[in-house]
């Protein structure tokens, strides 16, 4: 673990969190309803990005409210990236894991608030990730891993897709896509990662199930969001796996 790259990686997740925070807010709608536009505490029109002057709480500039819990998202986004970055710091892989630690910070975010996972952030996603990864094959002379991360986001989304439909409720389109998203990463890292991250995610949801259920937050037939699992079960692959396996053909 480096620690100048992590407080490299902390200082870009502290602006990445703050940039992020007008989609987050603007996206976290049910399904199908318009884009949250107007201020939860006076009502007043914000337009179709929240003014960025009122960083780092991004506060409605009529009524001083702020549109979200002020400075979670960007902490929450800073602490992802600085622990990826202090993994991977200088390592070609280091720029799309940073970019999906981001996405997935807001993505986790919107879920937790609607159970959604807005396809205006994932699909978009494929191709700037995509060529991340492909720029980082480049750089390292390792079209080989750009391949298996293709092979691996495949593998992983068409898994989660046969879940869904053996199981239907359980998983939705947005964790299928989603699952895509991880799948390039961990396949980069090897099938070992695509494998143990693919499962583990069901095995933190399952856990965090059990907590809500003794706890009486949610009954047998209640749902959670399983995207903030996903990820979550991502990340801690992504961090034990660690450079070394990138390299792994």
């Amino acid at each position: 673990m480096s620690l100048a790259w992590a407080v490299v990686g902390g200082a870009a997740g502290l602006v990445a969190g703050a940039l992020l925070r007008g989609p987050v807010f603007r996206l976290s709608v049910q399904a199908g309803a318009p884009d949250r536009v107007a201020c939860p505490g006076c009502d007043a029109r914000l337009g179709r990005w929240p003014p960025l002057r009122r960083w780092p709480s991004l506060r409605c500039p009529e009524c001083g409210s702020a549109l979200g819990t002020p400075g979670v998202l960007e902490l929450a986004t800073a602490a992802v990236l600085a622990l990826l970055a202090g993994r991977f710091g200088g390592q070609p892989l280091t720029l799309a894991l940073g970019f999906l630690g981001a996405l997935g910070v807001a993505l986790a975010a919107i879920d937790i608030s609607v159970q959604r996972l807005p396809d205006r952030l994932t699909l978009p996603a494929y191709p700037v990730l995509i060529g991340l990864l492909a720029v980082a094959a480049l750089a390292g002379h390792d079209l080989g891993a750009l391949w298996r991360a293709l092979l691996g986001g495949l593998v992983l989304a068409a898994g989660y897709l046969l879940l869904g439909l053996a199981r239907p409720g359980q998983l939705g389109g947005g964790d299928i896509k989603l699952a895509g998203l991880a799948g390039l990463v961990l396949g980069w890292l090897g099938w070992r990662a695509v494998l143990t991250g693919g499962a583990l995610g069901f095995v933190l949801a399952g856990l965090a199930g059990l907590v809500l259920l003794a706890a009486r937050r949610v009954t047998l037939r209640g749902a959670i969001s399983f995207g903030p699992f996903l990820l979550g079960g991502a990340l801690l692959v992504i961090l034990a796996e660690g450079p070394a396996a990138a390299h792994i053909p």
